[in-house]
């Protein structure tokens, strides 16, 4: 008799299917956004060519409904001027995204949700920087994909070391 047969039929055993991964995107909008245009405010003296500085960071929480979870990009984009460090515009943007996910094992979950949804909404977070940094009155700004499984460890690393510091300063009884 082989391996993977029962005694009882002979009939060969199917091996575990792992569970069949499915992400909806449910919903797409703008939780928050500013565009401050310094240059039209204050002006610039001298060479006015950009330095542009993108900051980036993921939250995910849980939402009420079945496998339903809230994935936020915040955007946080400065222009300077190269020679003196003036501010061109700020641009700030909280882009969220509604998923619903399913047969993702527990333990997966988080890096999942920090990783894989904000990389399909990730498009239309590009279109809409480009959008407003045009209508700004500047360049407009394609940005390029951003490594979120980068910003994932980074994160949890910092996590990780809150919590050191913490356990450190814990009072021992």
């Amino acid at each position: 008799m082989a391996d993977n047969e029962t005694p009882e039929n002979n009939t060969p055993q199917q091996p575990a299917q792992p569970p069949q991964i499915t992400n909806r995107i449910i919903a797409q909008y703008v939780r928050d956004m500013s565009f401050e245009n310094i240059l039209a405010q204050k002006g610039i003296s001298g060479d006015a060519t950009p330095d542009i500085q993108a900051r980036v960071d993921v939250d995910a929480r849980k939402r009420g409904g079945d496998d339903q979870f809230e994935v936020i990009t915040k955007l946080n984009i400065t222009s300077k001027t190269r020679e003196k460090g003036e501010t061109l515009f700020v641009l700030e943007v909280d882009y969220a995204g509604v998923f619903q996910v399913s047969g993702v094992p527990e333990e997966q979950m988080g890096p999942y949700l920090m990783i894989e949804c904000p990389r399909l909404v990730f498009p239309y977070i590009r279109k809409l920087v480009a959008d407003l940094t045009r209508e700004g009155g500047f360049q407009s700004l394609n940005l390029e994909q951003f490594d979120y499984v980068a910003l994932y460890r980074a994160k949890l690393a910092a996590q990780m070391e809150a919590q050191k510091k913490m356990q450190e300063n814990q009072p021992v009884n």
